[in-house]
């Protein structure tokens, strides 16, 4: 909220924003508006990743696993507070854009501050209605925890099927206060964290229950399923830079008169994304519950995991043909008809709803109660690490085929720079089915309340 105040005072007041322009001239920035400037921007993006990563599990855990009506509510949940955070983009990108372009960029940036404060009225209102899990400790120390006791513990040997109530590791017995996870097969080292005996001594560094290992455990198995999805993100971000380039070489005219601005093709992405939401929601995934086993949730998190990677090959692909296309329809002297991109949208959309709300149940439910607010944030944590690893891709292309990225893109092969894309999606495709393939799930032996 502080961000977005700063932001529409530089922007409103003199002593805070730079001179007007004079015809070609502009007057630089004061060292104070550059301060104010970029304190609003770093309040504006603390606020927000803290924003994000502790209202998804909290609107979630407003549902009670053991229902399994609520069980299903709460998957509507993660779909609709995706749609939400995308309508909200939606909104930004047009309404607020048109006003700060139109009118003023502090009325722009007020509204923002507005809508932030009415939100934040109506969360407060909802106050009394609320399920509230207090916090029971630092999740980050429970984990160095169970890294230091098994390091201390490396030579300790472990039965060869060691588990609850097997002779040698070490669990609470009664705590209703604590999720209870099951023993798992595998990162047997880590199990030396909850071995009796070892020194002698049984302290919290030197003695760690089966759950609290089990937690680590699953941490370091979600991991490499995080790393292809910074590599999914980095193939999505394409929408927003070479897509926009490829979009502004093409006839922005649809029907022959209606002039469509470039940078609004990902609005309209939104757009698709919306109905892609109610499509998933409303038909897909009934169809999947229906069609599956009693009792399953129909496609599970990892599969529309890989739907939504399946879709991107689809969209780079398609996007590589439309630009092969336009470069031989430019080499005759015409432009094609920006509708012809489409298909590549449509795809991206799909792929992102598929993908993305499954995320963030994954990184939510696998998550340990104790750190579903740290898991949650991998999800965005790996859209944001995606565009710094599309850059390093642009920067290696630039330097290596410099001709395929050229400024006047007629001249240049965006159409290998698309299939590039395409093979790398297909590869972290592959990576991620491998991975998924041998992915062993969370096993809860009791739900914390």
């Amino acid at each position: 909220m502080q961000g977005l105040v700063l932001l529409t005072l530089s922007a409103a007041i003199s002593p805070f924003r730079p001179s007007s322009c004079q015809g070609l001239s502009c007057p630089p920035a004061s060292r104070t508006q550059f301060s104010v400037f970029f304190a609003a921007l770093y309040l504006t993006s603390i606020g927000t990743g803290g924003v994000k990563s502790a209202l998804l599990p909290f609107g979630a855990e407003q549902y009670d696993d053991s229902s399994p009506e609520e069980s299903r509510r709460k998957q509507s949940f993660f779909t609709w507070f995706f749609g939400a955070i995308n309508l909200g983009i939606f909104v930004a990108g047009t309404l607020v854009s048109w006003l700060q372009q139109n009118v003023s960029w502090a009325l722009g940036f007020g509204v923002s501050a507005l809508c932030l404060l009415l939100a934040a009225a109506g969360f407060l209102a909802g106050t009394p209605w609320y399920r509230v899990q207090l916090p029971a400790g630092s999740p980050l120390r429970d984990i160095l925890r169970v890294v230091v006791a098994s390091v201390k513990k490396r030579k300790t040997r472990l039965p060869a099927a060691a588990g609850q109530g097997d002779l040698g590791l070490h669990e609470v017995a009664e705590d209703d206060d604590l999720q209870k996870l099951a023993h798992t097969k595998g990162l047997r080292c880590l199990d030396k964290a909850a071995a009796k005996g070892g020194d002698g001594h049984e302290g919290p560094w030197n003695l760690c229950t089966v759950s609290e290992v089990e937690a680590v455990k699953i941490l370091a198995r979600m991991v490499p399923i995080w790393v292809t999805c910074v590599l999914y993100a980095a193939s999505l971000g394409q929408m927003t830079t070479t897509f926009i380039q490829q979009g502004m070489t093409m006839d922005n005219k649809l029907l022959g008169r209606v002039k469509v601005p470039v940078a609004s093709m990902v609005s309209i992405e939104v757009v698709f994304m919306l109905l892609w939401v109610l499509l998933h929601d409303a038909v897909i995934m009934p169809l999947a519950r229906r069609w599956a086993q009693a009792g399953s949730a129909g496609l599970s998190q990892l599969q529309r995991m890989g739907v939504g990677r399946v879709l991107v090959v689809l969209a780079m692909a398609t996007a590589a043909l439309v630009e092969s296309r336009r470069l031989r329809v430019a080499g005759a002297g015409r432009k094609m008809g920006i509708a012809w991109q489409v298909p590549q949208f449509v795809l991206v959309a799909g792929s992102d709803v598929f993908c993305g709300i499954a995320q963030l149940e994954f990184f939510y439910g696998e998550a340990p109660a104790s750190m579903r607010s740290i898991c949650s944030a991998f999800s965005f944590l790996a859209l944001s690490l995606g565009f710094y690893v599309n850059s390093v891709v642009v920067t290696a292309v630039a330097a290596l085929r410099p001709g395929w990225l050229a400024a006047n893109l007629n001249e240049g092969h965006l159409d290998y720079y698309f299939w590039l894309w395409a093979v790398i999606s297909a590869g972290n495709l592959l990576l991620y089915l491998l991975l998924a393939a041998r992915y062993t799930p969370k096993q809860v032996l009791r739900h914390s309340p």
